[in-house]
């Protein structure tokens, strides 16, 4: 799991850097394992010398005995080296040098391993967070990381968008976290501030997607987000009908009425329950029916809506939909386009054989 660290004044702290989604190891985990290294290199060393403690020699008493054998192993290994125990013998001193010296340096390696962990650690989370920022471009931002900010997500992925692409901004903890599992950058902070959007780099998104839980909340992060950036889609997900305007004002280029949505969705269902399902299937990506978008083809161009092979709900001309049944788009032409319904195992017509003589 991703954490955020609180930010700290005077530094270039974890919480200025993006939540990089990275496995990361239990710090009991980690630190077990190195105290359990440092515990066998000790007893490896104090063997050593038991081994061969006749090759040794005590200024106290001339002998080296168990509890000597540790009193050497601890001082050896640490580098405090008193002289009050030495080795005399070729033997000893031999292994020594080949043996204990590089028992020494692991010794040290683990002790302050922690320590160059971390510095090493920073300074690529740093550079991390450099690169990234220098690649961020018309890439998407997803504020709110909830039920309705997943399904924006998986949606964007099931169309080709990836997952380096899209950045998500959220309060909560753990949406950060479940983002990081997800392989998605993230910020932990509310969306209403704008230093968060700018370290999410919002000034550069080409996609701005707002879920926020409160309506209140939505309008500021849209009225931030137009203010940062003019020429953002700013898609934004409300609660009540009422609010829609007010969210239109703000700078918002669609807004989608949620609780609205689902009434409808309940009451087809209770009056149709094929309607229903129908409704249902369309709104789900990858299964039975979907509804995409998709340019005309250069074989469709002057022909009526009606004659192309999809089923078209509207046409897409110069910015502007128009339902299919439109007198001013009766008649096809070269970069409009087409909202259709289709099959979602139906192969895209841009992977079709034949797709590429759009410009015939």
């Amino acid at each position: 799991m991703v954490r955020p660290v609180p930010s700290l004044p005077g530094r270039n702290p974890h919480g200025l850097l993006v939540n990089l989604p990275a496995s990361t190891r239990s710090p009991v985990v980690e630190l077990s394992r190195r105290l359990l290294i440092a515990l066998g290199l000790l007893t490896l060393m104090v063997l050593i010398v038991v081994v061969d403690r006749d090759g040794y020699k005590d200024t106290y008493d001339g002998e080296v005995g168990f509890i000597d054998s540790i009193y050497y192993a601890t001082v050896t290994l640490t580098t405090t080296g008193y002289g009050d125990i030495t080795p005399v013998t070729p033997t000893a001193r031999l292994v020594n040098a080949f043996v204990v010296t590089p028992l020494r340096i692991s010794f040290l390696v683990v002790l302050v391993g922690t320590t160059l962990e971390v510095l090493a650690n920073e300074g690529r989370r740093i550079m991390r967070d450099s690169r990234w920022r220098k690649r961020m471009k018309d890439h998407v931002v997803v504020i709110g990381y909830g039920t309705k900010g997943r399904a924006a997500v998986q949606t964007l992925l099931s169309n080709g968008v990836k997952r380096a692409d899209i950045v998500v901004i959220d309060p909560r903890a753990q949406a950060i976290g479940d983002a990081g599992n997800d392989q998605m950058a993230a910020f932990h902070g509310d969306a209403t501030n704008r230093t968060v959007l700018r370290r999410a780099e919002a000034m550069t998104a080409r996609e701005v997607i707002v879920t926020t839980d409160r309506d209140d909340s939505a309008v500021l992060v849209t009225l931030a987000v137009r203010q940062l950036n003019p020429n953002a889609h700013i898609v934004v997900a409300v609660r009540e009908e009422d609010n829609v305007p007010l969210l239109r004002q703000s700078g918002a280029d669609a807004v989608v009425t949620s609780s609205e949505a689902v009434g409808r969705l309940l009451g087809l269902s209770a009056v149709s329950p094929n309607l229903g399902e129908v409704m249902e299937d369309l709104l789900t990506y990858g299964e039975g029916l979907e509804v995409a978008e998709r340019p005309v083809l250069g074989r469709e161009v002057g022909k009526a809506p009606s004659s192309v092979p999809d089923r078209v709900v509207s046409v897409v001309r110069d910015g502007k939909v128009h339902r299919y049944y439109d007198s001013s788009v009766s008649v096809l032409a070269a970069g409009d386009k087409l909202i259709v319904v289709r099959p979602a195992k139906e192969t895209p017509w841009a992977e079709r054989p034949g797709a590429d003589d759009q410009d015939e």
